[in-house]
């Protein structure tokens, strides 16, 4: 099983989101999972993982770990080319460097090119960034390619997007 997840923000809560699918080529997921959190940690500049990481294990609670054989995450694994962990690179420290995390990020950092890669999808001029921890970063992208779309999102990314943002 793959499991992709997302968060998003609100004024009194943060909304988390993963969905469950079996192959990179599906169309629709086979499971939502939704997790409304109340407590949330403040932002802080550079440190982003700290407020979004408790979202993220809070929501994975939800799907049996074990079968877990990829995560997804809306964002960067590495940061640079030194390899300063991102969020996805805190999760993959947080399961004991078990599951593989791919981050997909849609923003390029400027210090990060031997540990991305940027894919074109669909009729998009523009890139995804491609990140990951326990998986290499060339097949993680041939995984994030292979996903079903037209777009520069893949479809199965899209609807996460979606569910994340209902109310």
């Amino acid at each position: 099983m793959i499991v992709a997840i997302d968060v998003h923000y609100r004024e009194a809560f943060a909304k988390s989101v993963s969905i469950e699918f079996k192959n990179w080529s599906d169309e629709n997921p086979s499971k939502i999972h939704e997790v409304f959190i109340k407590q949330v940690h403040e932002y802080i500049p550079g440190e982003f993982y700290k407020r979004e990481l408790p979202c993220i294990i809070e929501v994975l609670k939800k799907s049996d770990t074990k079968k877990i054989e990829f995560i997804i995450v809306d964002g960067y694994v590495t940061l640079d080319d030194s390899g300063k962990l991102g969020l996805g690179g805190y999760l993959y420290k947080e399961l004991g460097k078990k599951i593989p995390v791919i981050g997909v990020a849609k923003r390029h950092f400027a210090n990060n090119k031997k540990n991305v890669i940027e894919i074109k999808r669909g009729k998009s001029d523009n890139p995804i960034y491609i990140t990951s921890k326990g998986i290499d970063v060339k097949k993680a992208s041939e995984k994030i390619r292979k996903m079903k779309g037209n777009f520069r999102m893949p479809d199965l990314l899209r609807i996460l997007d979606q569910k994340t943002k209902e109310k």
